[in-house]
């Protein structure tokens, strides 16, 4: 039967404390009996009817209890391996070997194991239990479960992202078994081997159980799957749920209800009551005034409430304590909105990656150290990418005010597919039941998804109907077909990977590697999509592992790809410049991320963005996208207060043509901001200054104080400085202030009209001919600075250098370009005296990183170390010149991989260095120490 009750002011009554009870629990955790079951057998020769041989400890996994096999060359891995040389490349031979096994494709496991395995605890049943319906809850077991009870099969479920709960009904008090057995292959349904629900990549496919584990003895007469929809607009809840009756005979049921704040939020609602008498079930629908004034679930006030119900039976009492908050998050427009506000989402990703355990966290203080992070990098939002987070994390990020999508567990790509009629059709329907059943009612959960990309036939029909479908089951969250594709018409938003400054396959002609400016957005783009659109895992951008990093593990995972790495490093005789390596690689991850999110912000109309990643991802390769490691702790390199400048809930916005200007010219900007704070900025002061690198003011004003709307692209100023008093080559920086957020961006000036130096001293050539040579053989000075494309391929002309760092990784991308992290420098060096620099890339290096030969320098002396280097691919860690010198017979020759001759008149950067490097020569710092013969110089270049 089904009842409505919409509740009168009559029917609210305050009553007084009174003794509650609680349902009776026991927890099972602890020590189980244990079996692998390799050949699986255990069913037909039914283990469970007798003692299990060995033990572990629950909650926990197999590897994290010394159980499965050695990792070896034959381990039959749950993930693609895009790059499969580590079984074939004589390189990898000494870590194929037993005892040195070391995979370069992700974390490296103490154990594996896939297959079935048991699990066996004895339970003693009270007498006061026997009137009880007994439940047993597996919180995060991983993955397929049956169960039995002495000899009797309970049943079978296979959820990926909610727990297991299986009703044993009334037991005898006294002794039982409870025999678990758990499959963690994949069989006949297949979410996808890539998918973070289950893979190797990241979490790893573990089998056990996590979190809690518990027996409960529940009344009879229950609540049944109870969800709360808030009505911000009527100040209400609407209570909807089921009651479920096991006694056999009708039952007339009392139900109260009473939401009170939660922390902070002081607030209480009265009590309502209604009586209702059902049969074996009953569904109820109530409305429940949230007072005059509820307070509001937001990012900057996630006032939560509890609504304690009880169910009063001649059973007993029944209990359900559901959190939740007064939010409405839709869309209007191409905006998302919380409760009418403007929302731009500035997310990021969680694809279950958890080094220590091997499987995610499951307790709440775990979440809120992650979420705090997130926050503190100035982000809003979290994409759970092909997975669904346990319970704890939603618990933080109700607390903490983030907005959460989450993904139905699958990656439906390579292996497996959508809407082809397999079995995964049906169970991604039941898995995002599952999900939207356990998790609804958590105001942070406000988007979902069914996974990650899907690319078949059909699956484009079939995620149109599962979007309309789940609309129409809970429209408490917004919907969308799948992460990155595809575009239906009935989707509540898009989530794309066009709107980023690079996008896979593009490499050197990416924007970002030919566009070194600001003054683009992505209009021309998300105009034409009608609905909010989610830029898909923008950044990708890597960094040089950091070793330093590898004592961190001390778990089940071990990071053997970083040991392969730091080896290689070490072989080719520069392991002293690890440290060096992932800082100056480290600072042009970061410009990178700051250009990738800023073109975002600067669009009209963008609905947000979702990183890969603020931490490194483990797997695919080895993918070190973060600018934190894979515990969410700094690198060294950039902090949270310098991240947030450029992504937070404020940030001011410069569109710059270029970087680089000559001191006849002006520096010309259009500024502007991005605002989606918690209320419009009223009398809001902004000014801008532009400084040299000493702090010394070159220009400023201050723009006159106005309000500042909820919304990006909203104009400040122009700014038009000369810069004809710069009489010396320097960087500048522009910064921007708007009330408390500050951001800024560094410029370069040099003089249009540089000194003469004698040309006489020196030559400058392409190429060595014969009359170069015997030059240089005189005792004379050359620069040798060679077109890009003329290295020989395996002496570096097979490098593809830009000015982006790598993209994803190049095991997983078949070496995408570029294949370089940027440059390291001496920025004290004589040859860069006037060629203002970092010891790392910035701006003023992109001419030269687009327009350069790497020069491999493996074969010469470990003495040769480059004024410039080129920071190489961790795969291969080849010592990589840009510029460098050494003594050719009496002469001094001065190699510069970067052409400084071609075009150069356009090509202001290329000017200056040039210059630079003249001036060194002629003065007494060019000594070169270390000699070549002119035959290992010409086997450099192509003949």
């Amino acid at each position: 039967m089904k009842f409505k009750v919409l509740i009168p002011s009559i029917l609210f009554l305050v009553f007084g404390s009174c003794k509650k009870e609680h349902t009776k629990e026991i927890d099972l955790s602890g020590e189980w009996r244990f079996q692998i079951d390799s050949l699986d057998q255990g069913i037909t020769e039914k283990w469970y009817t007798s003692k299990l041989l060995e033990s572990v400890q629950l909650p926990g996994s197999m590897t994290g209890n010394g159980k499965g096999y050695d990792v070896s060359e034959k381990t039959k891995w749950t993930g693609q391996i895009v790059d499969s040389a580590w079984y074939t490349a004589e390189k990898y031979a000494k870590y194929r070997v037993e005892g040195n096994v070391k995979i370069p494709f992700w974390l490296q496991p103490d154990k594996h194991y896939v297959g079935t395995a048991w699990y066996q605890k004895e339970i003693d049943i009270p007498s006061s239990w026997t009137t009880k319906n007994i439940v047993l809850t597996l919180e995060r077991p991983h993955w397929e479960t049956q169960v039995w009870v002495d000899n009797s099969y309970v049943g079978m479920q296979n959820s990926l992202g909610t727990p297991h709960k299986y009703e044993l009904g009334n037991l005898p008090a006294g002794k039982h078994t409870i025999s678990i057995r758990i499959d963690n292959a994949i069989n006949d349904i297949n979410p996808g081997i890539n998918a973070h629900s289950l893979t190797d990549h990241t979490q790893t496919n573990w089998n056990g159980i996590v979190g809690a584990i518990t027996l409960e003895a529940k009344s009879l007469v229950v609540f049944k799957n109870v969800k709360i929809y808030p009505d911000v607009a009527q100040k209400k809840v609407t209570i909807i749920g089921a009651i479920k009756n096991e006694t056999g005979a009708n039952q007339k049921i009392k139900l109260r209800v009473k939401a009170k704040g939660i922390g902070n939020n002081t607030q209480s609602c009265e009590e309502a009551i209604k009586e209702v008498e059902i049969n074996t079930e009953g569904t109820f629908e109530m409305d429940y005034p949230m007072g005059n004034d509820p307070l509001l679930w937001d990012e900057f006030h996630p006032n939560l409430y509890t609504m304690s119900m009880t169910l009063e039976s001649s059973m007993g009492k029944d209990y359900e304590e559901i959190t939740f908050g007064m939010r409405e998050f839709k869309t209007k427009g191409k905006r998302f909105v919380i409760n009418n506000k403007p929302v731009f989402l500035r997310g990021t990703l969680e694809c279950a990656i958890f080094p220590k355990t091997g499987y995610p966290a499951t307790d709440v203080a775990s979440w809120k150290r992650i979420l705090n992070i997130v926050k503190a990098h100035g982000l809003n939002h979290m994409r759970f990418h092909s997975w669904c987070p346990p319970e704890a994390a939603l618990v933080a990020a109700d607390e903490l005010g983030v907005y959460l999508q989450i993904e139905a567990s699958t990656w439906p790509n390579g292996n497996s597919s959508i809407g082809d009629g397999h079995p995964v059709d049906e169970w991604l329907y039941k898995e995002t039941q599952d999900i939207l059943d356990a998790y609804g009612n958590h105001p942070s959960f406000v988007m979902m998804t069914s996974g990650n990309e899907p690319l078949r036939r059909n699956h484009k029909p079939y995620l149109r109907k599962y979007v309309d479908h789940f609309k129409k089951v809970d429209n408490r969250r917004l919907y969308t077909g799948a992460a990155d594709r595809p575009y239906l018409d009935n989707l509540d938003y898009y989530n794309n990977s066009y709107a980023r400054i690079q996008r896979w396959g593009e490499g050197e002609n990416s924007i970002i590697n030919k566009r070194p400016q600001t003054d683009f957005d992505f209009t021309y783009f998300t105009d034409t999509i009608p609905m909010p659109y989610v830029s898909h895992e923008i950044g990708q951008w890597c960094v040089y592992p950091n070793f330093k990093e590898i004592p961190k593990y001390t778990g089940v995972l071990k990071p053997k790809n970083f040991e392969i790495f730091k080896e290689t490093l070490e072989e080719n005789h520069m392991g002293q410049l690890s440290d060096s390596l992932m800082l100056a690689s480290g600072k042009l991850q970061a410009l990178c991320y700051k250009a990738d999110i800023e073109a975002a912000l600067r669009t009209k109309g963008f609905g947000g963005f979702q990183l890969l990643d603020l931490h490194d991802f483990p797997g695919q390769g080895t993918a070190l996208v973060g600018v934190l490691d894979a515990f969410w702790d700094e690198k060294g390199y950039i902090s949270p207060e310098e991240y947030s400048r450029f992504c937070n809930e404020t940030v001011p916005l410069a569109r710059l043509k270029k970087r680089v200007f000559f001191n006849n010219e002006n520096l010309e900007a259009d500024i502007e901001v991005a605002h989606f704070g918690e209320h419009a900025l009223k009398n809001a002061s902004t000014s801008w200054r532009l400084t040299n690198v000493s702090g010394n003011v070159i220009a400023q004003d201050d723009f006159d104080k106005r309000d500042i709307p909820l919304d990006n692209g909203i104009q400040l100023c122009k700014i038009d400085v000369s810069l004809n008093e710069i009489a010396t080559p320097q960087k500048l920086t522009l910064n921007v202030n708007v009330g408390d957020f500050s951001n800024s961006w560094d410029v370069w000036v040099y003089p249009f009209v540089k000194k003469q130096i004698d040309q006489t001293q020196f030559k400058v050539v392409s190429s060595l001919d014969k009359s170069t040579i015997s030059y240089l053989e005189m005792g004379g000075k050359v620069l040798l600075t060679s077109k890009k494309g003329t290295v020989n391929p395996e002496k570096g002309g097979d490098v593809a250098v830009g000015f982006s760092s790598i993209f994803w990784n190049t095991a997983w991308t078949l070496g995408e370009k570029p294949h370089t992290l940027g440059i390291l420098c001496n920025p004290s060096h004589p040859a860069l005296a006037e060629f203002p620099t970092e010891y790392h890339s910035n701006w003023q290096w992109w001419d030269a990183m687009s327009h350069s030969n790497a020069i491999v320098l493996d074969e010469f002396s470990k003495d040769l170390k480059p004024i410039v280097q080129v920071i190489d691919d961790w795969f291969t860690n080849r010592r990589l010149g840009l510029v460098f010198e050494v003594k050719i017979g009496k002469g001094k020759l001065l190699v510069s991989g970067v052409d400084l001759i071609t075009n150069i008149e356009h090509r202001p950067e290329a000017q200056q260095l040039l210059f630079s490097l003249k001036k060194y020569m002629v003065s007494d710092a060019f000594k070169p120490s270390v000699e070549l013969d002119i035959e290992s110089v010409l086997n450099l270049y192509k003949s």
